[in-house]
């Protein structure tokens, strides 16, 4: 089996994990010890792994970072790889997601940032620049913050179509481009949003995360501030597939990387009440789209439990059998090698766990 590498980000650092059997674990860190990494991106397309974090000061600000080997040395280049251009007259908050491409792209890395805005990169991370149609886009005017600020937090690139990418924002909702970027529409039909008027608001939503399917690019999924939807056609509608959840409101979500209709969530009692349903460490998985789920447990917590996990601190590898993992804010992280069917704590008594990423190293 190839050795996987478990990137996670923290309130106060980046920590660094490597197996070979996904049992025991090698961990460094903190790189960029006092500084929020709220984004990770590793960049397998090039003749060595490549990292990229996003990494906040709170004294020198944001800023993102590279690394060839695997967290030995970092670069981070002498001009801010991400920056508002001075027209805008925006200041950049933070890196909410770095998203590498896939092969239809080489060399396309895209960031996500708050204020919410997109950003592309065609030289691997080094620089970005700013995606003009989707700042100037006339319904930007109008998206809110969430409780956590005003984030592009997910990034979909397709497989099969480089001009074709799908974002979220929250709260703006899902938007989608089919020619690279130089137009955008909203993709939410479908989603509720009882914080806005109407019964089918067309932007606005407060989208949480949204995940891809194994092996229907079109097929999507999506946690939303008090829901969870499934689409079929790319985003352009949505369905509610909560039915069978004990509650609906979360933040993390992930698809399982091989299999069709198999995707994971860890939901929350409700916005007002932001702890663990039941009080229990349960991982909720689907085998069938959305039309049943059911709770993986075993090897975590029985007590009542705490911790909660956000949007981009649960993840899958691409290995087989596929290993499945998550953070949260009480520090500790777990870790699935067969498909969320038993889980092991990796490391406990980190801050808080604020990313995760997960990916075989050839």
């Amino acid at each position: 089996m190839s050795e996987i590498l478990l990137a996670v980000g923290t309130q106060k650092g980046l920590f660094l994990a490597r197996s070979t059997d996904r049992a025991e674990w090698k961990l460094t860190g903190p790189h960029f010890p006092m500084n929020a990494v709220y984004s990770v991106g590793i960049d397998r397309r090039g003749e060595r792994p490549r990292l990229l974090v996003g990494a906040d000061s709170s004294h020198w600000g944001p800023s993102v970072w590279l690394s060839d080997d695997l967290g030995e040395t970092w670069e981070e280049p002498s001009r801010p790889a991400v920056r508002f251009p001075e027209h805008t007259g925006t200041s950049l908050e933070r890196v909410w997601q770095l998203h590498p491409a896939g092969p239809e792209a080489p060399g396309v890395v895209y960031a996500g940032t708050e204020p919410a805005a997109l950003f592309r990169s065609t030289d691997g991370g080094r620089t970005f620049e700013l995606d003009e149609a989707l700042w100037g886009h006339p319904q930007r005017a109008e998206w809110g913050a969430g409780f956590g600020g005003q984030g592009l937090h997910t990034i979909i690139t397709d497989r099969r179509d480089a001009g074709a990418v799908t974002v979220a924002v929250s709260t703006g909702g899902v938007y989608r481009t089919a020619d690279g970027g130089g137009s955008w529409h909203p993709a939410n039909h479908g989603i509720k949003a009882s914080f806005l008027p109407g019964e089918d608001p067309e932007f606005g939503q407060c989208v949480h995360k949204v995940a891809v399917d194994a092996a229907d690019p079109d097929r999507l999924y999506l946690q939303n501030h008090g829901g969870v939807y499934r689409s079929d056609d790319g985003g352009e509608h949505w369905q509610d597939i909560g039915a069978d959840l004990p509650a609906t409101f979360g933040f993390g979500l992930a698809a399982h990387p091989h299999q069709g209709g198999t995707a994971y969530l860890f939901p929350l009692d409700a916005d007002y009440a932001r702890l663990p349903v039941d009080r229990r460490c349960r991982i909720f998985r689907t085998r069938d789209a959305g039309a049943t789920w059911q709770p993986l447990a075993a090897g975590l917590p029985d007590e009542d439990h705490y911790g909660v996990v956000l949007r981009d601190a649960l993840c899958t590898d691409d290995a087989t059998p596929a290993g499945v993992y998550f953070g949260n804010r009480n520090g500790e992280v777990y870790g699935s090698r067969d498909d969320g069917e038993s889980w092991a704590l990796i490391t406990s008594h980190l801050p808080d766990v604020l990313c995760v990423r997960a990916a075989a190293l050839d």
